[in-house]
């Protein structure tokens, strides 16, 4: 296997302590984080339970005993046999999570769609209708929309969302679109917005599974990038508008296996925010066919060398 990384680059550490959460839970994987008062909220894919879950840390490192979010539920369509990759927004009162459903017939021959599910407590989630949100329509989309990661603006009046397309296992480009009410959604007519560099050797195969968040007037992109179906890491990119001309890190990729660690085959799907005084990175690392859940952290303020 070409080794395209060592483990971190740019400034980000890997905590001793990882992995933090798998172990006695089988694999867990595709996070979202929540940070309200003092408390940091994971919601992460239970692959073992086919379900989402959630627990809770003070420190982003110590977490609590999983609850269930929300499971499996029968559909004529049986779009909804496996749920996983959420991400949470709380406006208001109500915390809204848009997720995806797949098909039965597995990861690498299924379909997989978007739904969207609210509560009122942040821990029990109920979906908001039968149908997806966001389905795989146009050819670049192939059998897939999955992993979104959603944002509410308030001065646009919109959530916007930054989602993977492409095949079942593993999709391969992201995409974006938009939505005053988080269940009406119009794709942008640019889709794939973002797309893998046949250039770039770390990323030359597939880029999916992002997060999205502001900085600095800007927008910085998360992503995983594929050198090949099995061999991940991640990598970061900044766009003024978080739509078009996506410049990417000098220094990617930030994010990379360590051989014959936890995370030694792969590193996935990335969270980040900002935890005092420092940047703390997320992300679910795998080992043969166990993902498990871990920790970076970049001291300083500057997270984007371009």
């Amino acid at each position: 296997m070409e080794r395209l990384c060592r483990g971190t680059a740019d400034g980000w550490v890997k905590h001793a302590a990882n992995p933090l959460l798998g172990g006695e839970y089988g694999t867990c994987f595709d996070i979202s984080m929540l940070q309200e008062g003092g408390i940091i909220t994971m919601y992460f894919s239970w692959r073992d339970r086919k379900s989402i879950a959630m627990c809770q840390s003070k420190d982003g490192i110590r977490w609590s005993t999983p609850q269930f979010c929300i499971q499996p539920r029968a559909t004529p369509q049986g779009w909804e046999d496996d749920l996983n990759r959420p991400s949470v927004v709380k406006r208001g009162n109500i915390y809204h999570m848009w997720y995806t459903g797949q098909h039965k017939a597995g990861q690498a021959d299924g379909t997989s769609h978007i739904f969207h599910a609210t509560s009122s407590d942040g821990v029990v989630f109920e979906p908001t209708a039968d149908a997806p949100v966001l389905a795989p329509e146009l050819p670049w989309e192939k059998r897939a929309v999955m992993c979104p990661g959603v944002l509410w603006e308030e001065d646009a009046g919109m959530y916007k969302m930054w989602y993977s397309g492409g095949e079942q296992y593993e999709p391969n480009a992201i995409g974006y679109a938009e939505s005053a009410d988080g269940l009406v959604w119009k794709k942008s007519a640019s889709n794939p917005i973002f797309q893998a560099d046949p250039a770039i050797s770390w990323e030359k195969h597939k880029v999916a599974g992002c997060q999205v968040m502001p900085y600095q007037g800007s927008y910085l992109l998360f992503y995983i990038g594929f050198h090949n179906e099995d061999y991940a890491q991640i990598g970061v990119a900044r766009s003024t508008d978080g739509i078009t001309a996506w410049k990417r890190s000098k220094h990617n990729p930030i994010i990379a296996p360590d051989e014959g660690a936890w995370d030694g085959e792969a590193c996935y799907k990335p969270f980040v925010l900002r935890v005092g005084d420092q940047w703390m990175l997320w992300y679910n690392g795998r080992k043969g066919q166990k993902e498990q859940i871990g920790l970076a952290i970049h001291p300083d303020s500057e997270i984007f060398a371009e």
